[in-house]
């Protein structure tokens, strides 16, 4: 059963009925609760990859500074390194 190829809406509500009598029942049914974001998501060209990038490099610094340095030391590097 796959979920969907490209984006193709229509199969989304038919693949939601399936899955809501599998053991993906818990996911089809937190799916159909939030089923406008879903389709919001699957239907518009926007992507926030740029901005997961940028909070994977802050997070990969915050990490690596954790416990050796202040605030104001952690805030200057994550500026420095843009």
């Amino acid at each position: 059963m796959s979920l969907l190829r490209g984006s193709d809406i229509a199969e989304l509500d038919k693949w939601i009925a399936q899955a809501a009598t599998s053991e993906l029942k818990s996911l089809a049914n937190g799916i159909a609760r939030d089923i406008d974001a879903v389709r919001a998501a699957i239907t518009t060209p926007w992507t926030t990859s740029p901005v997961e990038g940028q909070i994977s490099r802050i997070k990969a610094i915050k990490r690596q500074m954790y416990g050796r340095a202040s605030y104001p030391l952690l805030r200057r590097r994550v500026l420095l390194a843009a």
